[in-house]
């Protein structure tokens, strides 16, 4: 299979792409990477200098980053679910909430557990705070600006959800919607009602227990039972 995903089930960014090929119903092999293991490591650089998870392979052409990722399977591996709609203005909406949840959720969340990770002492409590605060912004943008759409840039699921899903996931755990996210958490639901992102769930299942914050998880993402 000339297709190849090398990621992590746990990771943020490797949820993302994976929704999307699900999405699509592409085949391709996934390829588990440990960034942990220092050999492993220095062959997976070899592929890519970052050594950043997800990396697509495709025959001989290397695609790196999550949003060059998809809109290279948009193109090169189309399907009947099409993840970039067609026309500018469409087009620009998709990559802006992309961007959005890209740069607003899923990166100060993953800050946020990068910080776990330290033994406790070495945590910065003030950082610690900002980055809530951060998310909390982030919250308000989405819920003022989402509007009654289904999906984040519109009426059909596109770039933009895959990016949402995995960010959102993560990020309420560190700091739930408020009640005044009403918006916000209906989307939310409405994503993980997607056989996709649900599937990417489950499949990371058995990772949870080395996630810094397992303890936070609601049970129904550690249980064994659909999407409540």
């Amino acid at each position: 299979m000339s297709l190849v995903l090398h990621y992590h089930p746990l990771s943020s960014c490797c949820w993302k792409v994976l929704i999307a090929l699900y999405e699509q119903g592409t085949a391709f092999e996934a390829r588990m990477v440990n960034l942990g293991d220092p050999a492993a490591r220095e062959a997976y650089a070899r592929l890519w200098p970052t050594a950043k998870i997800p990396l697509l392979v495709d025959g001989d052409r290397v695609v790196p980053e999550t949003s060059i990722q998809i809109e290279y399977l948009d193109r090169r591996h189309p399907s009947r679910q099409r993840l970039l709609p067609e026309g500018f203005e469409a087009q620009l909406e998709v990559r802006l909430w992309d961007r959005l949840f890209d740069l607003y959720v899923m990166t100060p969340m993953q800050r946020f557990v990068a910080q776990q990770l330290r033994p406790e002492a070495e945590r910065d409590a003030a950082t610690l705070a900002a980055i809530v605060a951060e998310l909390g912004m982030a919250y308000d943008l989405v819920e003022s600006r989402l509007g009654d759409r289904a999906w984040a840039a519109g009426d059909s699921f596109s770039m933009a959800d895959c990016a949402a899903a995995p960010a959102l996931f993560y990020a309420a755990v560190v700091r739930p919607f408020a009640p005044g996210h009403a918006r916000l958490a209906a989307y939310f639901e409405r994503l993980l009602a997607r056989p996709s992102i649900w599937r990417v769930i489950v499949e990371a299942r058995p990772f949870f227990q080395y996630y810094p914050l397992r303890h936070a998880l609601p049970a129904r993402f550690l249980g064994d039972g659909p999407a409540a």
